[in-house]
């Protein structure tokens, strides 16, 4: 890491405590931040602590922490009194994609923090060049894409607006390493960020496949899970590319790439389930239908995926073939000496 950092003190505010920001929270406990929970709406205030002590009993019983719940919760204030982010020198806005409710909360906590402290949301959808217009220091805000459970994946992105100060993602993304994270940093804004725009052009194809009668919503599950999936947490697409041979994806794409579904509307198959009240696993009706007790199992062994798989992935980081190089050659080094 280029610069040395002592999270301890570096107070981070989170606002928002759903189920993203009880799990971000988690993520800043773990790497010894002290953190200022704020609950902009009261419910919050009797939901949070139970998920953020539910999250630090897990890692526990899987190997990840090896302090009880307490030990962390030191650390947490849990409150809906916006001045107590004073001390706090970054500020993670993790409320509802509305552009409404964001300009006010971001109100409220410019209203509190020092001039210098950062300020991110995990924001998903909405560009960061259109929520920093809502700030009086617009080069001090950037965005912190998270992927949930926030605390167990690799997964970041650190999203810099049209007027956002380098150094200032650049300072994000070195401490991000101290959250176990293998960030990207997005040095230009674009709606979607990274992630999104590829997850969302694979959701796009899908729907076109299943909605066009070439196969069954199953059997695009079973396929995303046994092939992209399976490789996809040790290489990225264009790692993917190098290592099963270039010239045969080049070959592959005259042909493809044009037949590609390129639809800028809402697919039917998802709009007829939202307008029906469907949510998923939530309510039991989503693109599969759930009865109360395979939706609580659901949760339970995704819960359950998300610490095995993270274990997988973390003997694999992004550098492990150099790694294993610089290994070898201190082996041989020895030896030779």
């Amino acid at each position: 890491m280029a610069m040395s950092i002592k999270t301890n003190e570096i107070p981070v505010g989170v606002i928002g405590l759903g189920l993203m920001g009880c799990s971000i929270t988690t993520c800043l406990l773990i790497a010894g931040h002290p953190v200022v929970a704020i609950a902009p709406i009261s419910i919050d205030m009797t939901t949070a602590e139970s998920r953020i002590r539910k999250h630090f009993v897990k890692a526990k019983e899987e190997g990840m922490v090896s302090e009880d719940p307490e030990f962390y919760f030191k650390n947490l204030i849990i409150t809906e009194d916006y001045g107590a982010l004073k001390p706090c020198k970054i500020a993670i806005e993790c409320t509802l994609e509305s552009e409404e409710i964001k300009k006010v909360v971001y109100g409220k906590i410019e209203a509190v923090i020092a001039e210098d402290a950062l300020m991110t949301s995990n924001t998903s959808a909405i560009p960061i060049s259109i929520l920093q217009k809502m700030t009086k220091h617009p080069a001090r805000f950037f965005g912190l894409h998270w992927a949930e459970p926030s605390h167990t994946t690799r997964f970041l992105e650190i999203i810099c607006g049209d007027e956002s100060d380098i150094a200032g993602g650049e300072y994000l993304y070195e401490i991000s390493n101290y959250w176990n994270k293998e960030a990207t940093l997005v040095r230009k804004d674009i709606r979607g960020f990274i992630g999104n725009r590829l997850m969302y052009a694979m959701y796009r194809e899908a729907f076109y496949l299943v909605e066009n009668g070439y196969a069954t919503i199953e059997d695009v599950d079973r396929v995303c899970r046994n092939n992209t999936g399976y490789w996809m947490t040790l290489v990225g697409v264009f790692g993917w590319m190098d290592l099963t041979g270039v010239p045969a994806y080049h070959n592959v794409m005259k042909d493809l790439n044009p037949t590609l579904c390129n639809d800028t509307h809402v697919p039917k198959l998802i709009d007829d389930i939202v307008k029906a009240g469907g949510k998923g696993v939530a309510n039991g009706h989503g693109f599969y239908k759930y009865t109360p007790e395979e939706s609580k199992m659901w949760e339970e062994t995704f819960a359950d995926f998300n610490y095995e798989i993270r274990n997988l992935a973390m003997k694999y980081p992004f550098d492990i073939v150099k790694r294993k190089l610089a290994k070898l050659k201190e082996e041989k080094e020895a030896k030779d000496s």
